[in-house]
């Protein structure tokens, strides 16, 4: 039986946005391998499509009557991994992994409550130390032995750091982001072993009937707990919360400040890359953070 999707259009345009002929070869396969894996594992759509950046999510119904989603996006580096992560979680703190298809990175998750995100929280202080808590539940978990490793991200970051930096044509801003690669340097050494979210910002934390919060979407890597630090510094950015957010994260994270600060001016470094790279200036908000931590060491 082939079910009629609607393929958002704005998902559609992320994928040629950022995947290019990789992106539309997706799109263009997309209502095929939707039906495949509805028929393969006996699912029945009751709501209407979700999506993300990379994703296209579909409420469903399993034949046993059981709500999960099935989740359906590109298999890349970063999420190659999140089926792993997931399985080794095994719910404890994050979206519980029913299903998966290897080969295309296809998931069948259990369903949380799309209709209480984080995001919603009023209290940005508040939803900031529900991140720290569910990131230090989740950093109990070592990561596996062949997931990708911040090592070697690091190790290529600053291999690229020159080039980059010669194309940053503000004095002020080259000395910050080749600051935040000297710091980089001197923890690059010893980049960690647990296994990392990468991306838990507001809207990858979502309420369960089981749970009060649980986390979604992983982008794992094998690493430092203070490199998860940067997304709930950076959601509704307001620089006069940077250090407050800061302490108060890596004291929940039981986190030396000084190594925190230092992996988390690689998230700088890591964001001031992709953007020179690709042309692009670099974000005020990711410059006045790396400021507004100087000197964040006690």
């Amino acid at each position: 039986m082939r079910e009629v999707i609607d393929i958002p259009a704005e998902l559609a345009a992320a994928q040629e946005k950022y995947n290019k002929e990789a992106g539309r070869a997706f799109i263009a396969a997309l209502p095929d391998l939707t039906t495949a894996f509805l028929n393969r594992w006996r699912l029945r759509v009751t709501g209407a499509p979700m999506h993300g950046v990379s994703a296209l999510v579909l409420p469903v119904t399993r034949a046993d009557g059981t709500h999960a989603v099935l989740k359906l996006q590109i298999r890349d580096h970063e999420s190659e991994g999140e089926p792993i992560a997931l399985r080794l979680w095994n719910g404890d703190g994050a979206v519980r992994l029913l299903d998966h298809d290897e080969p295309t990175g296809t998931m069948l998750l259990e369903r949380l409550d799309a209709s209480r995100m984080l995001s919603h929280q009023d209290d940005t202080h508040e939803a900031v130390l529900v991140i720290a808590r569910l990131l230090a539940h989740l950093h109990t978990t070592p990561a596996p032995a062949d997931m990708r490793r911040l090592g070697d991200i690091t190790r290529a970051m600053l291999e690229r750091t020159p080039a980059a930096l010669a194309r940053i044509p503000d004095p002020a801003a080259r000395r910050l982001v080749a600051d935040c690669a000297a710091a980089v340097r001197e923890v690059a050494d010893e980049p960690g072993d647990r296994l990392l979210h990468w991306d838990l910002h507001f809207d990858n934390v979502l309420a369960a009937d089981r749970a009060p919060w649980l986390a979604i979407d992983p982008k794992p890597l094998a690493g430092d707990p203070a490199f998860d630090l940067w997304p709930a510094l950076n959601n509704r950015f307001d620089p006069a919360d940077i250090t407050w957010r800061f302490d108060a994260m890596t004291d929940v994270l039981a986190l030396d400040r000084t190594r925190a600060r230092a992996w988390t001016y690689g998230r700088l470094l890591q964001n001031c890359l992709w953007e020179t790279e690709d042309g692009r200036p670099l974000d005020e908000a990711d410059l006045e953070t790396a400021r507004r931590l100087r000197g964040r060491t006690t």
